[in-house]
């Protein structure tokens, strides 16, 4: 996993409550579990005119204009903001793979559903909860000036615009330590790696039969 320390972006507002994870990744792109290719189908159905399906071609399909990633103004955006309980419905983990994947490091919004946002943390994205009123301002910013950047700074938990003000937020110290580090649950296990393979050796030589298996 990816560390998260400081990141500077360019911002893509998603202007819609209740985004629910059939809409980041919908369901006929669950059939992988590699964690890999995601990204284009992220938002697929908002993002193309035609149905996607695995293994399709982006390059073959129909963007739809109107869609938010879709403009130019926001090619490249690692930034998402977004609005109040995104991330609803199942509890897929493709979504934050999908987001992640698109190129998206952080997502500001007033409140996430709370497995999804359990998932963006396992997956190296950082889902940041601010005031409503405060993500409202944020959203006129981003209509305002094109190219509207922020720059995330886990260490310092604020969030700071191009004019320098600093907008506090919230994360669990156990979340920001893994985040900080790059530790997914695996990585956090295989720290103590050296200590695994010492009780292994040491149950091993006390309980010698356990490394024999039973014959079918």
């Amino acid at each position: 996993m990816n560390k998260f320390t400081v990141h500077k972006g360019l911002v893509a507002p998603m202007d819609r409550e209740n985004v629910d994870t059939d809409a980041i990744i919908p369901k006929q792109f669950l059939k992988s579990i590699k964690k890999t290719g995601f990204g284009p189908n992220l938002f697929d159905e908002w993002r193309y005119l035609d149905h996607g399906e695995p293994g399709q071609d982006p390059a073959g399909r129909k963007p739809n204009p109107d869609f938010v990633l879709n403009q130019p103004r926001y090619a490249g955006a690692s930034v998402l903001l977004a609005r109040k309980n995104f991330g609803c419905g199942s509890s897929r983990e493709h979504a934050p793979w999908a987001i992640d994947q698109y190129g998206f490091r952080a997502i500001i919004a007033p409140s996430f559903a709370d497995i999804f946002f359990n998932n963006c943390f396992k997956n190296g994205l950082l889902p940041i909860v601010l005031p409503e009123s405060q993500v409202d301002r944020l959203f006129n910013e981003v209509a305002a000036f094109p190219g509207f950047q922020l720059t995330v700074d886990l260490e310092r938990q604020v969030v700071i615009e191009p004019q320098g003000q600093e907008i506090p937020f919230e994360v669990q110290p156990f979340r920001k330590y893994c985040l900080l580090n790059g530790f997914d649950d695996i990585g956090l296990t295989l720290r103590q790696a050296d200590k695994i393979k010492a009780y292994e050796a040491e149950r091993l030589a006390t309980k010698p039969w356990l490394a024999h298996t039973m014959a079918p």
